[in-house]
């Protein structure tokens, strides 16, 4: 692929990215309501696609042996006491992959 060719496949990119951003505000904005539906897809589907990162990130965990679980599963509860506790997504992230990082690397080797 040429420099060429890349630059204008990432133009297309954020051009398509920024669009489907838009669209809602585009679509809705002004003095159109909502439809049930829409406001009932913005309240649950992120509680959905947050369980489903839950089973994606924990599909291969073995439970053979503690070494195996006992990581992740520490992760997920200082993931949750932290985003109970601050309310912030991201030092609840980062809390728990450095929680995991360090107990797969340092503490179950």
């Amino acid at each position: 692929m040429s420099d060429m060719q890349a630059m204008v496949l990432i133009a297309v990119i954020a051009v398509v990215t920024m669009l489907l951003r838009f669209f809602p505000f585009l679509f809705f904005g002004g003095k159109r309501r909502i439809p049930d539906y829409v406001a009932f897809l913005g309240d649950k589907l992120p509680y959905a696609v947050i369980g489903m990162l839950i089973v994606y990130c924990l599909r291969g965990v073995s439970f053979d042996a503690l070494s195996n679980w006992l990581p992740s599963l520490l992760s997920i509860i200082v993931v949750a006491a932290l985003h109970v506790w601050k309310r912030n997504t991201l030092l609840s992230i980062v809390g728990g992959t450095l929680l995991y990082m360090f107990l797969v690397q340092a503490v179950f080797v």
